[in-house]
């Protein structure tokens, strides 16, 4: 199959892809289309059908796989698929797991990474709270591996949360080795479980998307139950540690009008903030270059930095 990475400007397609996303909609002039995201292991594409009537064009639905006709084109810097022909495709024809966006890097080699920087927490309240969720219990474990950190924007395929959450305790040991104020150990652990809560409030793959408690309440508010439920597990944990670590999950998003319940009142908590927001950042803007192809060095607006986006000299396809 030809994968949706490796697809250029004027090719014309004729592949199986999972349908990600389906809804119906009119031009200015009133015509109707249909909006479609098609998705297979390396990434996703926008699609159209403009003519939703014609013949070639058979019932489907959101994940469902479907065997695709069509020309690549470019819109607003980015690829596009005009789909002329489509149906189901049939039991046999696909392999499933052609079709899930994964991790570019080792799901192992990135678990094994991150339990060295948990194994050096050495204040014995965090670490024994660390190891109840990240070496004991292998549902959670299991779950955190597989699991997205976005819907879409950054870090959306399996693997995606640990790959994220990797690159902010990554992050967060630099500031903590920078900056003498930090609590190396809080921070860390702060890190580690920062984004716990999407496990919930994203379902699993191909769907992928919000659950019921995701949109009601947030992974913010989910992460720091679930972090408290485990805090209840270790005897005599400090009532005011658990306070500051809640805290640094609370407020990691840094702004009250980007999802934060709290703002950062910890250097530890600010610490989190920057770091979560520079990885989440840099991968969105990794991803948005990586899906321009072979377009020229500006991409257009990008509605997420809020600005016109540019390659720089000679940039490495990463």
């Amino acid at each position: 199959m030809k994968y949706i990475e490796t697809l250029r400007e004027g090719e014309k397609v004729g592949d199986i892809y999972l349908c990600k996303f389906r809804q119906s909609a009119l031009t200015k002039n009133g015509k109707p289309y249909e909006n479609v995201i098609l998705q297979d292991k390396t990434g996703t594409i926008d699609a159209k059908i403009w003519d939703p009537g014609s013949a070639g064009i058979n019932e489907f639905e959101a994940l469902d796989y479907v065997d695709v006709v069509g020309d690549v084109t470019s819109f607003q810097g980015a690829l596009q698929l005009n789909i002329k022909r489509i149906r189901v495709a049939r039991e046999g024809e696909y392999v499933p797991g052609d079709y899930l966006p994964v991790s570019s890097r080792d799901i192992q080699e990135m678990y094994t990474e991150l339990m060295t920087y948990a194994s050096s927490i050495e204040n014995p309240y965090l670490k024994r709270l660390t190891d109840s969720f990240f070496v004991e219990n292998q549902n959670f474990i299991r779950a955190f591996q597989e699991h997205s950190a976005a819907k879409s924007v950054h870090h959306g395929f399996v693997g995606g949360l640990l790959e994220h959450t990797l690159g902010v305790v990554k992050l967060c040991d630099f500031f903590a080795r920078q900056y003498g104020c930090l609590n190396r150990d809080l921070l860390l652990t702060a890190a580690l479980f920062h984004d716990i809560g999407k496990i919930k409030e994203l379902s699993d793959f191909p769907e992928n998307d919000y659950t019921d408690d995701g949109q009601l309440l947030g992974h913010i508010v989910m992460g720091v139950e679930l972090v408290g439920m485990g805090i209840r597990r270790v005897p005599d944990f400090p009532r005011k540690l658990a306070s500051e670590l809640k805290h640094c999950i609370l407020a990691h998003h840094g702004e009250l009008e980007y999802g934060s319940p709290k703002k950062p009142a910890l250097p530890e908590a600010l610490a989190l903030n920057f770091a979560d927001n520079v990885d989440a950042k840099m991968e969105t803007f990794r991803e948005a270059l990586n899906a321009s192809g072979n377009s020229g060095d500006w991409l257009g607006y990008n509605r997420f930095f809020e600005s016109n986006i540019r390659k720089s000299t000679a940039w490495p396809k990463a």
